[in-house]
Parts: C-alpha cells; sequence; structure tokens
C-alpha cells in the first residue's frame, strides 16, 4: 500500500476540520489527502487522495494530536454524540 507514496508531510502543515476530526493537505491532482484523528490515534500514518492513487506519509508523534472534545479517548465505533451540537428549533 505504501507504494505510491507521494511526500513526507510534517503534521503542522496540514490543516485539522475540528468538526470531522480529520487532517488533510492539497494534493497535485486538485483534491485533497485526508486522513482522521482516530486512525493517527491507531498509529495509522498514510493520508489517502480519494480522487487518484497518490498517499501521503503523515509525520507526528502522539502528543501532536489534539484531545478529543469530551477530553477522553475515542474510538470511530464511540464517536462523540452529534445531537451535543444541534439547537432545537420551535415549529411555525
Amino acid at each position: 500500500m505504501a507504494d505510491n507514496i507521494y511526500d513526507e508531510i510534517e503534521i503542522e502543515d496540514m490543516t485539522f476540520d475540528s468538526i470531522l476530526e480529520i487532517y488533510h493537505y492539497p494534493c497535485p491532482c486538485g483534491d485533497r489527502f485526508e486522513i482522521s484523528i482516530y486512525d493517527l490515534r491507531d498509529g495509522e500514518e498514510i493520508a489517502v487522495c480519494p480522487s487518484c492513487s497518490l498517499q501521503i506519509r503523515v509525520i507526528f508523534e502522539q502528543s501532536d494530536l489534539p484531545e478529543s472534545k469530551d477530553g477522553a479517548e475515542q474510538t470511530p465505533e464511540q464517536p462523540q454524540s452529534v445531537t451535543q451540537a444541534q439547537v432545537p428549533v420551535a415549529a411555525a
């Protein structure tokens, strides 16, 4: 799987989306490489581009990763509840 490594990128050079909890970085094809915070916490270091075959290796330490929103380690099987961010709207 690591045959198509395009580059090695420091995590500080990537952009973190705190809503989706993914890091992304521009891909030469025009899309972007993506890797989830959960994958990084599990030790995965390869970010993939969904539009082409290129991949990048993310250089990071576990201490570089932001803490989870509730302060506890989360896994993909235990995502934070979306309802906390939802605001009730009164019906007209």
